[in-house]
């Protein structure tokens, strides 16, 4: 297992490196001057050159690249031309939202594909397997645009039962910072009046984020089910007289479970990679309109700085997602 731990962790630096080395080409040939952009139109061609020299861009490109891994070995991300503020300070400020956002959706798909796949598989070609069949469908086909639209017209706008947008009302202070996850912190600090408040913001946006996510894990979870519930050590099982829910939830779940492992990994990276809709929609501060927003500009220290923490964090987690492979089966473990 240690060995199996030790190559992950190997894998796991030389992706970092290879996704920090293509989005830094991808950054700095892209069309746009970055100094010509903060100085303004009227600038002058000294202030434009001092601007490049203050952020290191008049040197070549390979002095560019070392001196940038250097600092993201220790820690620093270089500065965002337009705020001028250190990128790790506004990744700090923004990601929390995203991740909590992210955090919740993952939840809500995990706790409602798994067990719906469970028992579409069970009782296939029941009522339960067509209704679970189209709702899985309408999760991937729906427009999360569309879909938060319209959960915004009718949950908040004509039932008033739940908020439009945002973490928490404008007149509602966050919680002391523990974790920067506003549901979490305010649990810690025991403002149970924020934490209600919070949590029905996070409803209606974690709900669009999570539906496409859902509706996949709930298809492959399915489809594992299936093709378990056939093998022959199940019906060996329901032979000797082992409860029908013990072979379902003991020993056909567990091995339904190593690809449903394997797309909450990508859908997790997916989700954080494509919240700039449900950011947009909702208002919620996090990372994906950060990094719109500083694309517009081309500045692009604050893009690399966002693609590297949702790259790292996506390599994580599945990184988590291989252990629990090792888990789930040893015969991983060799390999």
């Amino acid at each position: 297992m240690v060995l199996f731990v030790g190559k992950r962790l190997l894998l796991f630096g030389f992706m970092l490196l290879g996704l920090l080395t293509i989005m830094f080409l991808i950054t700095n040939v892209a069309p746009g001057d970055p100094a010509k952009l903060m100085a303004g139109q009227n600038a002058t061609q000294d202030m434009v050159e001092t601007i490049r020299r203050e952020y290191g861009l008049d040197k070549s490109l390979p002095e560019q690249y070392a001196v940038y891994i250097g600092g993201v070995l220790r820690g620093d991300l270089g500065r965002s031309i337009v705020s001028t503020k250190p990128v790790v300070e506004e990744l700090l400020r923004y990601f929390p939202a995203t991740f909590e956002l992210v955090l919740v959706a993952m939840g809500l798909g995990i706790l409602i594909g798994v067990p719906f796949g469970m028992l579409s598989a069970v009782y296939r070609d029941s009522w339960i397997d067509h209704a679970t069949r189209i709702f899985s469908v309408s999760g991937v086909a729906l427009p999360a645009f569309w879909f938060g639209l319209l959960l915004q017209l009718y949950f908040a706008v004509h039932l008033e039962w739940l908020p439009v947008s945002g973490r928490l009302e404008l007149i509602t202070p966050p919680p002391e910072p523990v974790s920067r996850l506003y549901l979490i912190d305010s649990l810690l600090r025991g403002e149970f009046d924020t934490f209600r408040e919070a949590f029905q913001h996070i409803i209606l946006p974690a709900l669009v984020l999570s539906f496409p996510c859902l509706a996949s894990i709930l298809r492959v979870n399915r489809a594992e089910m299936l093709e378990v519930l056939q093998s022959d050590y199940i019906v060996a099982a329901r032979a000797n007289g082992i409860p029908a829910f013990r072979i379902i939830t003991v020993y056909a779940l567990k091995n339904a479970m190593l690809p449903t492992l394997a797309i909450i990994g990508l859908r997790f990276g997916w989700m954080l990679g494509s919240t700039v809709l449900v950011e947009t929609v909702f208002d919620w501060p996090g990372i994906g309109l950060y990094a719109v927003q500083s694309a517009l500009y081309s500045d692009f220290k604050p893009v690399l700085g966002v693609t590297l923490l949702i790259g790292f964090c996506f390599i994580f987690i599945n990184f988590l997602i291989d252990l629990a492979y090792g888990w789930l089966d040893p015969r991983l473990r060799t390999q």
